[in-house]
């Protein structure tokens, strides 16, 4: 017998993880414990936290950028102050290396830079001085510091006319700005008092018109009030006339009238609102009729009640019967059964021992034939 390995169907796992998604989606959502009617204001408020901590978190991260930012930019700041002195400092060393070690006067070419403070100095022109000299050079200019010195002397007037120049211009500037100043002021001074008058004229507006706003009210409140008291006094003497009238007083002889061309006489429902003895019995004995009615229905239905009763007795009584039948013809077939079963479970015994004997003796018994075959069951 071989054996043999199938693949797994993916289709089939697909649909059995569906079905368990399905599954506990139906256990969700059936859960009497986890089934929220209306709004589910837990989830809510958890969200409305979600959403503060969320904020509140953006809050401490935007806190903490803004630190690393100040941070970095003072690192940056003294990192820019260090160079700065540090350059400061390479100069000022460079300077007084060069000063110190460096000088002009150490040099080879100090007695054509500087003459040796005098010693050499040359005031032959150019033209004379012939190529074995030694002294000027192709290119060398003899007369240069006189030149330079000449230009310093022009850049020096030149930056004093314009330092000056720049003086009186900052003056004027500085003139008209004290004027546009003083104009502002002017400006500004006027604006106040104008404002303030204006102000004055607006408080003035409203006292008066406070004033007319309070004297309307009181007006008013005197014309209610006025309105108020006459109405009070109609009320008053309208309560007095009804309460004196004959209705209150309820006068028979006034209710009476005669109602003219040959009618009899009626009576005013606004003079008295009684009942004569002759209405009063009418309407005693239609209520004693309605009474007696009443009763007549009241026994009829009863009689009705009876009858209901009695045949819904008799029907009962006739299913309790019914019933009854039913349950013997079920006692009499289960009699019956049961001795059905007993006598198969008896020829069931006898084939079992036959089967016994046949399987340990081998040996086919006559009388066990005999009796099998005769139904001595």
């Amino acid at each position: 017998m071989y054996k043999v390995d199938l693949p797994v169907d993916q289709s089939i796992e697909k649909v059995e993880r569906r079905r368990s998604a399905e599954t506990a989606r139906k256990a969700r959502i059936y859960n009497t414990r986890l089934r929220v009617m209306g709004l589910d204001l837990d989830t809510l408020n958890q969200q409305v936290q979600e959403k503060k901590h969320q904020q509140h978190m953006e809050k401490q991260r935007d806190k903490a950028f803004e630190k690393l930012r100040k941070f970095q930019d003072e690192a940056l700041l003294l990192q820019d102050i260090g160079e700065k002195e540090k350059r400061e400092a390479l100069h000022v060393d460079l300077t007084q290396y060069w000063a110190t070690h460096q000088r002009m006067e150490d040099s080879r070419d100090a007695d054509l830079n500087c003459g040796l403070k005098g010693a050499f100095k040359i005031t032959l022109p150019e033209s004379e001085l012939g190529p074995a000299s030694m002294h000027v050079f192709q290119g060398e200019d003899i007369e240069e510091k006189q030149r330079r010195r000449e230009q310093m002397k022009k850049t020096e007037r030149d930056l004093r006319a314009q330092m000056e120049d720049n003086e009186r211009r900052h003056m004027g500037d500085k003139h008209r700005e004290i004027l546009g100043s003083r104009e502002l002021v002017h400006q500004d001074l006027r604006g106040a008092e104008q404002a303030a008058m204006e102000e004055e004229c607006r408080r003035a507006a409203r006292i008066a018109l406070n004033n007319y706003n309070q004297a309307l009210a009181a007006e008013r409140a005197e014309r209610l009030a006025e309105q108020r008291r006459r109405e009070e006094s109609a009320n008053l003497a309208e309560m007095w006339h009804t309460m004196t009238s004959d209705l209150m007083t309820e006068c028979a002889e006034a209710a009476g009238g005669q109602a003219g061309g040959g009618r009899p006489e009626h009576v005013l429902p606004d003079r008295w609102k009684g009942m004569s003895s002759e209405q009063l019995s009418a309407i005693r004995r239609e209520r004693e009729g309605q009474r007696l009615q009443r009763q007549r229905q009241r026994d009829a239905e009863k009689i009705q009640d009876a009858s209901w009763d009695l045949h819904l007795l008799k029907l009962s009584s006739e299913a309790e019967e019914e019933e009854r039948r039913a349950a013997e013809l079920r006692r009499a077939q289960r009699v019956q059964m049961d001795q059905y079963n007993r006598q198969l479970a008896r020829e069931q015994q006898a084939h079992q021992e036959y089967l016994n004997k046949k399987l340990y003796t081998n040996k086919p018994t006559k009388d066990y034939f005999y009796q099998f075959n005769t139904g001595s069951r």
